[in-house]
């Protein structure tokens, strides 16, 4: 095993290119598709109107009611010429009773900017519509109402706890380190076609070295370089660009490792049908785009509803990866909690585990 293990890191060493560009890529495909840094998001608004100083104070006031926006007046032009070029997502054009978009881009925090600003400009309406039927001033009785409304609704989490805020960044944030780690799991695991059709897998049988101990090496390989790479891209987001990912690193590193034996088993499934590493690659890249798009990771939780859609899901540990982490991210939840996640993945992995290497056995008999 050790001598497997030897050569597949020294592979790495010879060409090292690969593999730091997959890592790179987990951190660059966060910030540009996930929407950048984790920080308050500063929104600029203008208006090009004759009362343009009246109107941006009005709606500057208003608009700030978001923990995740900043709305800032800046210089019409500024603002066109950021979106322009690329230097901001969305700026908004505002009017007396209306408003304009501009986007460069429709990045994640378009939407939900989008939704804020319509919120607002649609509850400001209907505080119009009620003041030109009613004399006095319903700003100030409505929120004396609503401050001892007959009804109180009061919300409150877990055991007493506030409620945890859902944030979607997050959710892409471990969406595309586990995709990237995907394609890390493929390219390793397809060494054993590689060496099957190149010989080295028969001579190797001709060794003294045992046939479990050729699988363990091949596969234990891809595991520690694909953890290292999950590790790593954890580590640069956690205390380096200050993301929140909880406080139960270990736990979420645990269940990283489930999740990449259960595709390390998946994509050994993918060996044992197909017979050249050309077909592997035709095959693994086309396939494992689709799995985050099936398992909601892209989505936010309750998107996916079809039961077909689910079904497929569960069967590939990325659902119960992703569940479990966000559990723990944003709930607080614990090894306990996320047990039955951790068995759905190692169950997955075992079977898939298994048939891969029986289909491989019969191929090579």
């Amino acid at each position: 095993m050790k001598s497997v293990l030897w050569a597949q890191f020294l592979k790495d060493k010879r060409n090292p290119l690969l593999l730091l560009l997959f890592i790179a890529g987990s951190i660059v495909a966060t910030l540009i598709l996930g929407g950048g840094v984790q920080s308050l998001t500063t929104v600029a608004i203008f208006s090009e109107k004759s009362n343009a100083s009246e109107i941006e104070e009005k709606w500057e006031a208003l608009l700030n009611t978001n923990d995740s926006f900043k709305f800032e007046v800046v210089d019409p032009e500024k603002a066109r010429e950021d979106v322009r070029n690329g230097n901001s997502d969305v700026a908004v054009s505002l009017s007396e009773n209306d408003y304009e978009l501009l986007v460069a881009r429709k990045m994640p925090n378009v939407s939900y900017v989008e939704q804020h600003v319509a919120s607002v400009f649609q509850q400001e309406a209907q505080i119009k519509a009620i003041e030109s039927q009613k004399e006095g001033d319903v700003r100030n009785e409505m929120k004396d109402y609503l401050a001892d409304a007959p009804f109180q609704l009061e919300s409150q989490g877990v055991d007493d706890e506030q409620i945890p805020k859902f944030n979607i960044r997050t959710q892409l944030l471990f969406a595309f380190i586990f995709l990237i780690s995907m394609f890390i799991i493929g390219f390793k695991v397809n060494n054993v076609t590689q060496d099957r059709v190149s010989g080295i897998w028969d001579r190797m049988i001709l060794s003294p070295v045992k046939k479990s101990s050729m699988y363990t090496g091949y596969l234990l390989y891809s595991f520690l370089i694909t953890m290292l790479q999950i590790v790593i891209v954890l580590i640069v987001f956690k205390y380096i660009m200050k993301y929140d990912i909880g406080d139960n690193l270990w736990l979420i590193i645990l269940i990283s490792a489930c999740f990449t034996f259960g595709m390390i088993s998946i994509a050994m499934l993918i060996t044992g049908i197909v017979k050249t590493p050309e077909q592997f690659y035709a095959i693994y890249p086309a396939l494992i785009p689709l799995v985050p798009l099936v398992s909601g990771a892209y989505m936010m939780p309750g998107t996916i509803t079809n039961p077909v859609l689910l079904f497929i899901a569960d069967l590939f540990p990325l659902a119960h990866a992703m569940e479990s982490i966000m559990s723990i991210v944003f709930y607080g939840a614990g090894l306990q909690e996320v047990t039955m996640s951790l068995l759905y993945m190692l169950l997955i992995g075992i079977v898939a585990m298994g048939v891969g290497i029986n289909l491989v056995e019969r191929r090579s008999g």
